[in-house]
């Protein structure tokens, strides 16, 4: 008597040929190959310290609403002039003139002026590596009533980044929190971070949990989801979710990165 074809098992096998399609993809070879947990929170220590040209973007986004209300228009534009010059030289690779040029802003400037020149000061102190000094900085603009609530987040959660080793898991649960719900604007970066001081605290279960909520919020980028994919993964969740919607969201993802690069 002929055999009926396995279906159920040619469906498997065609499921499991798309998950490891999927695994192979470069947007999930971020990490390093063991992925393990102590190597996966070094990178991020060095990883959460985005470069300067993040932060100018950032603060271009929000240059329309921080501009100091409360500055006479001489005020504004010698400072924007203060300001522009220093990307001007941050561009060039100056970045010690451009540090020298915002220090006065920085220190003794009023509102939206001050807070710009700080958040640049703490993003040229982070390339030379001096984490402290950052840290610093960051926090004055997280503490800064007249800077708009987006920048004064952004600020914290680059002052956590920043003395993440110097921070007890507890502090940096406590200072991250509020930023990692779904809906804020850094959810994926603190919600990244927020999971490692989980499993810095010996709190795998949260970890994971929230590694595979960040994994599927479609709020995240790719890359960041990419690596909670993984993350979760190693910490016993599943967080592929559906293997077709997953391949077509990387392959979009894909697609526009390469389309990026050839508009360069």
């Amino acid at each position: 008597m002929a055999l009926l074809p396995n279906r159920d098992g040619a469906k498997a096998e065609d499921r499991k040929a798309k998950t490891q399609a999927a695994q192979d993809d470069a947007l999930l070879r971020e990490v390093d190959d063991a992925v393990r947990t102590d190597q996966y929170r070094h990178i991020w220590t060095n990883y959460g310290l985005y470069i300067i040209g993040a932060i100018v973007l950032a603060l271009v986004a929000f240059a329309a609403i921080l501009f100091f209300s409360n500055s006479g228009e001489g005020d504004r534009e010698r400072d924007s002039e203060v300001l522009v010059t220093a990307l001007d030289q941050l561009e060039a690779g100056n970045i010690e003139e451009a540090d020298a040029r915002l220090a006065p802003l920085a220190e003794d400037g009023d509102g939206g002026a001050q807070a710009q020149a700080q958040m640049l000061r703490g993003g040229i102190a982070l390339e030379e590596g001096r984490r402290e000094d950052a840290a610093t900085f960051f926090e004055q603009v997280a503490a800064n009533d007249d800077a708009p609530e987006p920048i004064r987040d952004l600020a914290e959660l680059r002052a956590v980044v920043a003395s993440y080793d110097s921070l007890e898991p507890s502090e940096v649960i406590r200072r991250l929190t509020p930023l990692a719900q779904q809906g804020e604007p850094y959810y994926g970066s603190a919600g990244e971070i927020l999971a490692m001081a989980y499993l810095d605290a010996g709190d795998e279960d949260k970890a994971g949990e929230l590694f595979a909520q960040i994994a599927k919020s479609d709020e995240v980028p790719e890359t960041i989801r990419g690596r909670a994919r993984q993350m979760a993964s190693v910490l016993g969740i599943d967080a592929v979710g559906d293997v077709d919607e997953l391949i077509e969201s990387m392959r979009a993802s894909s697609a526009a990165r390469t389309l990026g690069r050839q508009q360069q």
